[in-house]
């Protein structure tokens, strides 16, 4: 159960975990197919070091747009370590952004720019990685 969340069937359907509660609020999980073929992975894993490096986690249920919102998890989907090396996660949420409305590639393009601007603020200016002066010792 616990490799349900990012990971594809043999028939190359996406695997979606649901959670349910029962009579006593107790919360179960069930591990299902959607109706979303992925086409090059079918039967694929994806790996603990994806999952950690995209910020998800295991316990990931449905498949939902709602992740967007959050900005520390588009900085995790946009880094190089998520983007560049998870084609699987990059892809369901390329998807996930795409019947949004949203582009991924813009998203993180955004989120790199941002970045760089948070830089240049804290750094009173400066072009990032410039050296900075510093204050001269007071006099006695």
């Amino acid at each position: 159960m616990n490799m349900c969340a990012f990971a594809i069937a043999s028939s190359g359907k996406r695997c979606v975990l649901e959670n349910n509660k029962n009579a006593r609020g107790e919360t179960s999980f069930t591990c299902k197919t959607s109706e979303v073929v992925v086409e090059r992975l079918s039967g694929y894993l994806e790996t603990d070091q994806c999952v950690n490096a995209c910020g998800l986690h295991r316990e990931f249920t449905g498949q939902s747009s709602d992740a967007f919102i959050s900005s520390e998890f588009a900085a995790h989907l946009c880094s190089p370590a998520c983007y560049q090396n998870c084609p699987n996660i990059v892809d369901l949420f390329l998807n996930l952004a795409a019947g949004e409305g949203v582009s991924l590639p813009s998203l993180c393009q955004n989120q790199k720019e941002n970045h760089r601007a948070m830089l240049t603020i804290l750094s009173n200016g400066s072009p990032v990685g410039s050296p900075l002066a510093a204050p001269a010792p007071a006099s006695l």
